[in-house]
This record gives C-alpha cells, sequence and structure tokens, in this order.
C-alpha cells in the first residue's frame, strides 16, 4: 500500500532538499539526511571547516516572497518552533549518532535552517542560524 504524502510532508521535503542546496553551496558536506531514532531525528548532518553541523530545518509557505522580509510576518518565524522539548529530543538524538560513530570527542554544532517557500512561483528564500545553544 503506497502512502500518500500530505501537503505538510511536501512542504517538509521540499524544505530540507531546498536547505541541503543552499548549505552544498555554501561550502558544507552534507554527511547525513533523516537520522533517525525513536526519540529523534536530525534533518541533516553536514560538515564544514572541520566542525560536525547538526541541522533542523523548519519550513514554512507563503502566498508571495516578492516583498518578503522576516519583519513582515507579524512575529512568527519558523524557528520559533523549535521548543524546548524539541531540543531536548535533538540534543539526545545528537548524543546517538556521535555515540554510534564513535565521535564522541569530535566538535561539532547545532544549526537551523529556515526556508519561506513559494510554490506556485517556484521560489524560496533560506536563512541559516549558527550555533544555537541546546
Amino acid at each position: 500500500m503506497k502512502k500518500t504524502e500530505t501537503e505538510k510532508g511536501r512542504v517538509g521535503r521540499i524544505g530540507e532538499e531546498t536547505a541541503s542546496r543552499f548549505l552544498v553551496k555554501r561550502g558544507f558536506a552534507i554527511v547525513a539526511r533523516n537520522f533517525r531514532k525513536k526519540w529523534g531525528e536530525i534533518d541533516i548532518i553536514a560538515e564544514k571547516d572541520d566542525i560536525l553541523r547538526f541541522v533542523e530545518v523548519k519550513t514554512v509557505s507563503r502566498e508571495n516572497l516578492q516583498n518578503f522580509s522576516q519583519e513582515t510576518l507579524d512575529g512568527y518565524r519558523p524557528e520559533d518552533n523549535v521548543h524546548p522539548w524539541k531540543l531536548q529530543r535533538l540534543s539526545r538524538t545528537i548524543q546517538s549518532y556521535l555515540a554510534e560513530k564513535n565521535m564522541d570527542d569530535r566538535e561539532w554544532q547545532f544549526d537551523v535552517v529556515t526556508v519561506y517557500l513559494d510554490l506556485i512561483r517556484k521560489e524560496a528564500k533560506v536563512y541559516l542560524l549558527e550555533d544555537v545553544i541546546l
């Protein structure tokens, strides 16, 4: 039985693809995607400047990105959806990844990529928040 993709799932998938391309263009090497444990998932694991980056991707769709700025969102930003309980789950998942790969002594950081999509015009605006505290 084939599982159909929801609109939310489609937006999320496109956002992760967009974020991956954005990171690669900025010199990141993608190490893994969608690392899952029963307690959490890491969207993208990348590397840049010898630092392992665990990246959470937050995506929203908008009707029009023509006159868009982060200040025009009535106070809402996608990164606001990285709640304390989400950070706790991400921290546990990151520790699991490091232990599984025997990288306990590896330098790493947590980043958030926000993606604003205009699916009609096939445009995106992408922002990187680096070294977010868990």
